[in-house]
């Protein structure tokens, strides 16, 4: 075991050159990042999940019902032991032979057999209650973990110039400050590691677990490797965006629609600004030319830069996935919507339907009553007026 030990933290693996791991022991004038220090994360994750049981339960669960959130889940599945038996044992989603099998055996027909198994799998999910409590609970943390990241760096010199991450390192002490803002986001994490085998399994089990994982070991990383100036900016510049999805998804259990679409759009200028923008630019320039320059490359320099440009790939999916869904819903609402709106050429009421992909200046939009296509000033003024209406009514 002490074998292991011993090649796990190899110094020349872990420390720029002609460092050693006893050039970082702390002292009566300095301290420094120690690895024993994230034990202290594992009961804090343990602590952090008891608080948030307790935040659901009194204050988050109050909010839902003051907003009317519905706390009955969905429809109950009619209790049946066969189909029970295929659907924990062999499949969730049955195909037609076994369909019409199950069929002859119950005596049922296949369309009553497809309402149980869909019935069946919305048990399995969590109602819009039990939802609307975890988003408060993330919500909230992530504003307070945020607003102190902010106040905190804001007082460090390597905010506004981030060669001061490497200037002196990796001799650069460990402040109470910094030691609370890590211990306290792994613990965040780990709890929310813990807690996906205790909630109810979802369908992105695999996805958010992997996710976890590799958040908690980019953090474990950069604290050990005494990275740890930099992965504040990581860290902060990632609770950004998390804030406003959070909020989004609230504001969506709650169906308020209006606020859920501008915080979504909030949180998807902050996301691409952000993660495809600043980070680049301002974190990954830092700790792929800024140290090469002043420290230069050792091996866990490579491990650790190519987590964070992995990292980036993720950030680059993500942000075309969230452009994906919102030119999907503007193609749906321009498919669906029909506005009603006073015709420029008539006393009449018209109703406009706007195609998907089309400008509005174009043939896109003709009148229900007429079937007659309107002009694209007529269509103009119908769609802004429309828009100037829906935006600004109370």
């Amino acid at each position: 075991m002490a074998g292991i030990l011993a090649w796990f933290w190899n110094e020349r693996f872990w420390l720029p050159h002609n460092v050693t791991w006893a050039d970082l022991k702390n002292t009566d004038e300095s301290t420094f990042p120690q690895a024993e220090d994230l034990y202290l994360a594992c009961p804090l994750a343990f602590c952090v999940f008891m608080i948030r049981l307790v935040f659901e339960r009194f204050i988050a669960r109050p909010c839902a019902l003051a907003l009317k959130i519905q706390a009955n889940g969905p429809q109950k599945a009619q209790p049946n032991a066969i189909l029970e038996k295929v659907f924990t044992a062999i499949t969730k989603h049955p195909d037609e032979k076994r369909l019409e099998g199950l069929s002859k055996q119950l005596d049922w027909d296949v369309r009553t057999i497809q309402r149980w198994f869909r019935q069946r799998r919305n048990q399995e999910k969590p109602s819009t209650l039990t939802r609307f409590c975890e988003s408060m609970w993330r919500f909230t943390f992530y504003l307070y973990i945020f607003t102190y990241g902010v106040r905190y760096l804001k007082k460090t010199p390597w905010l506004w110039n981030t060669r001061e991450c490497w200037y002196n390192y990796p001799y650069q002490a460990l402040t109470v400050d910094l030691h609370y803002y890590y211990i306290l986001e792994l613990s965040f994490y780990l709890s929310l590691l813990f807690s996906q085998f205790t909630d109810i399994r979802r369908k992105d089990f695999l996805l958010m677990f992997m996710h976890h994982v590799a958040t908690i070991s980019l953090i474990t990383f950069s604290y050990v490797n005494n990275m740890a100036r930099v992965g504040t900016l990581v860290m902060c510049l990632h609770d950004a965006a998390d804030v406003l999805l959070e909020a989004a998804k609230m504001a969506n259990y709650a169906k308020c629609q209006r606020l859920c679409n501008v915080l979504f759009i909030m949180f998807g200028l902050v996301f691409i600004s952000s993660r495809l923008g600043i980070y680049p630019v301002w974190i990954l320039n830092s700790t792929l030319f800024e140290s090469w320059e002043i420290v230069g490359p050792y091996p866990s320099w490579w491990v650790f830069n190519t987590l964070l440009v992995l990292l980036q790939a993720l950030h680059t999916f993500w942000s075309y996935l969230i452009v994906k869904i919102a030119c999907r819903a503007i193609s749906r609402v321009a498919s669906l919507l029909i506005y009603n709106v006073s015709d420029v050429n008539s006393d009449c009421l018209c109703w406009l339907y706007v195609s998907p992909c089309i400008l509005p200046f174009r043939n896109g939009c003709h009148c229900q009553y007429t079937n007659q296509p309107l002009k694209p000033k007529e269509t103009f003024i119908g769609f802004y007026w429309v828009f100037m209406r829906d935006t600004f009514k109370n």
